[in-house]
């Protein structure tokens, strides 16, 4: 969020409410503000879904403190997009404004995919239908014949910076509408979210390199027992060996080996997710009218 706000800050205000008890942090409500309404620090097109920092079991005191504070400074309406259906804006939070005659509107929004990962590669591909089993390891096998594989993780700070520009580079050349994208101020963003995250060891790089030319790159967040694919770019001269697909197929295979339990193909609905044995959790957007 400070990455997004020193990059993209549209002339709203910050409002870091951190509600304490006894001295004790219970919960952080980080929104920014313009004009009576608030939103959550960040954009939908870079922040695939967001909620509010609570500690376990005080959601209610957090909630009830942070609707009456926000009225009183004469904030009448939150924007809060977008959410997960098992956020607790979409639980605690829902029941709490009701209970303060709040008027709540969720919408389906979009759709994120999760996985849980198996304990071996076998048997991630004993999950998928005996078709993309045979397609996943048809690809690889074709790859492997047709040029020298050298798959490499890049997670060190100065080793993720030295390679960001290469990222970028391989983003462009994906599709038109990423280029048209990745404006000036997005690769700023870029650069910048990448060395905050791989200062805090937060940031993997993942690049699957053909006789020695980077062809596919993706990006991915590891936090904790968790993987989640940010973004990803490839050399649309290599799209015949199925580079872009294979290169996330290779972080799910890495993350497997380093033990992480859960794979977050993040917001999108592209049907590679689900053939890849990706479950479909859906995303809402929240209005809530104060009062």
């Amino acid at each position: 969020m400070k990455v997004w706000w020193s990059v993209f800050n549209n002339g709203s205000a910050t409002y870091l409410s951190a509600v304490r008890d006894n001295n004790r942090l219970i919960g952080v409500a980080p929104l920014m503000v313009k004009g009576e309404e608030a939103r959550f620090i960040g954009d939908p097109d870079v922040c695939d879904y967001q909620d509010f920092i609570v500690a376990p079991k005080r959601g209610k005191d957090f909630f009830e403190a942070l609707i009456n504070h926000l009225r009183g400074e004469g904030i009448s309406r939150l924007d809060l997009n977008t959410v997960r259906a098992d956020s607790k804006i979409l639980g605690e939070f829902s029941r709490v404004a009701e209970n303060l005659k709040c008027e709540i509107f969720c919408d389906p929004e979009d759709v994120t995919y999760e996985l849980d990962l198996p304990g071996t590669w076998d048997e991630f591909l004993g999950m998928l239908t005996g078709k993309q089993r045979h397609e996943v390891r048809r690809k690889l096998r074709r790859l492997n014949e047709a040029a020298e594989v050298n798959y490499r993780v890049v997670g060190g700070f100065k080793e993720v910076m030295d390679e960001m520009e290469t990222f970028l580079a391989l983003f462009g050349l994906s599709r038109s509408d990423k280029a048209t994208f990745m404006t000036g101020q997005m690769a700023t963003y870029f650069r910048s979210l990448a060395e905050t995250m791989a200062r805090e060891n937060l940031l993997k790089l993942y690049f699957l390199d053909l006789d020695g030319t980077p062809a596919a790159a993706v990006m991915c967040f590891d936090y904790d027992s968790t993987i989640y694919l940010y973004n990803n770019g490839y050399d649309g001269r290599f799209s015949s060996l199925s580079v872009g697909l294979l290169s996330k197929v290779l972080t799910i295979k890495e993350s497997i080996r380093k033990g992480k339990k859960k794979y977050d193909f993040l917001k999108g609905t592209e049907e590679y997710k689900h053939r890849l044995g990706g479950r479909p959790v859906p995303l809402y957007r929240c209005q809530v009218k104060l009062g």
